[in-house]
């Protein structure tokens, strides 16, 4: 399975996509998203799952069902946008709360046995060298915390600019 997290309006995203999405799962904002409160809840009472019940409680479990995961941010400040922070904020229960080591560094450890592809594309119109590099270290760093690899990482003015070229 594929999964698109993006930040597009719905009639935006039906541009860049032509084709039908059949074979992927889309999380899109639609306003009804609550913020990640640091309860760890998603650990300890109800392991794998958020605790805060709404429709992006199953995070955690979405990712362990993908082989592809695919970002489209607006790029705020060399971050990603608002929504799209708060729907990886929300996928910590893909992890465990134990920790590993990982390249000299301390990390938790990975729940399931998939391995996920990351594709982040960053779009604005000034993205400048000092953001970019800011979102390509976080990107990485995302990375590694949820131990996937990273295809590639995309900087663009239009969102348009991204017809044809995701996966």
């Amino acid at each position: 399975m594929r999964l698109l997290i993006h930040d597009l309006k719905v009639s935006d995203l039906k541009k860049v996509f032509f084709k039908p999405l059949d074979d992927m799962m889309i999380i899109s904002d639609d306003g009804t998203i609550h913020n990640c409160i640091g309860c760890f809840g998603c650990w300890i009472k109800t392991p794998a799952t958020c605790v805060i019940h709404d429709k992006y409680k199953d995070m955690g479990e979405y990712l362990s069902k993908c082989t592809d995961v695919i970002i489209i941010s607006e790029c705020c400040y060399g971050g990603f946008s608002p929504f799209v922070k708060n729907v990886l904020d929300r996928s910590i229960p893909y992890l465990h709360p134990y920790f590993a080591i990982k390249n000299g560094e301390m990390h938790h450890r990975r729940r399931y046995k998939n391995h996920i592809n990351m594709q982040v594309y960053f779009y604005g119109q000034n993205i400048t060298e000092r953001e970019r590099q800011t979102a390509r270290k976080l990107v990485k760093a995302n990375s590694i915390n949820l131990d996937c690899s990273v295809d590639k990482v995309t900087f663009i003015r239009n969102i348009f600019e991204m017809k044809g070229q995701i996966l």
